[in-house]
């Protein structure tokens, strides 16, 4: 897996406190982000972190300019919601790069493929798309060439689907309100209302599905990689398949089989989520 690191956020060797405070508060802005795993508004983000507005603005614009965070508008083209940028995206593949982590999700994922025969994913939510985080490729010729880093929509794939499936009702609705249903292909769900009503029904089920919804000719399914204290969902275990090979409810019948390798996937990731 490669990514290029971008400039990190540290303060010069003869910083001040006030210069390290200024780092710290940065770094709580990134964590805040990062564990609620969805937008917030800047008064939200000024109330968890206990720090003024005016300061948290300056702090926010700061971030934007290198790429660490990003203004999301709602549906009014208004009153932006905050979430990580592409920097803070490519930072933490990096740190995850060539390290004990990487080492260990493969192995999950490669005993999975062997099970399965199909390649497996494990992605992350990341403001409203999908980013692949790693990645494990079946041995077969035919096959859906993506890399770790890359990003995805979140209304036509498996693990898009799962995310917004998992959000609270109101969270959901916000982040649909965001969202351009692009036509992927001829099955993708174009109409806010049809897309809403699939992810209620596979919210009760857990899963999400992408039957030639991204890319015609390949079926995916997911299933969400949860905190064990908290249910809190921390990212999504993928297969994806073509349909010369296999069907949708193929996959669905791995679903047992990918529950238990997400169950082993989630300490991995509880150690890096903080």
């Amino acid at each position: 897996m490669r990514a290029t690191a971008p400039k990190q956020l540290e303060a010069a060797p003869d910083a001040t406190p006030a210069d390290d405070a200024r780092v710290l508060r940065a770094l709580a802005v990134l964590e805040a982000l990062a564990s609620a795993g969805q937008p917030y508004t800047l008064s939200q983000l000024a109330a968890r972190l206990h720090i003024p507005k005016a300061t948290l603005l300056r702090l926010i614009e700061s971030l934007e300019t290198r790429g660490y965070v990003m203004h999301m508008p709602d549906s009014r083209g208004h009153d932006r919601s905050i979430a990580l940028g592409p920097s803070a995206a490519q930072f933490a593949l990096a740190t995850l790069a060539n390290n004990t982590f990487t080492r260990a999700c493969r192995s999950v994922l490669r005993a999975l493929v062997e099970v399965l025969g199909e390649t497996c994913n494990l992605t992350a939510l990341d403001g409203d798309r999908v980013l692949y985080v790693e990645r494990v490729e079946t041995t077969e010729p035919l096959r859906l060439e993506m890399r770790p880093g890359m990003r995805v929509p979140l209304h036509c794939t498996a693990s898009g689907k799962l995310f917004l499936s998992q959000m609270t009702v109101l969270e959901r609705n916000a982040m649909l309100a965001q969202l351009t249903l692009k036509k992927m292909t001829y099955r993708t769900l174009t109409d806010k209302q049809s897309l809403a009503a699939e992810l209620e029904r596979l919210a009760t089920r857990g899963v999400g599905i992408d039957n030639e919804e991204f890319v015609r000719g390949m079926v995916a399914v997911a299933v969400p990689v949860k905190d064990a204290a908290d249910g809190r969902v921390l990212a999504a275990l993928a297969v994806h398949a073509p349909t010369a090979r296999a069907t949708l409810n193929d996959l669905l019948e791995a679903v047992p089989q990918m529950r238990e390798a997400a169950s082993r996937l989630a300490p991995l990731l509880h150690l890096h989520d903080g």
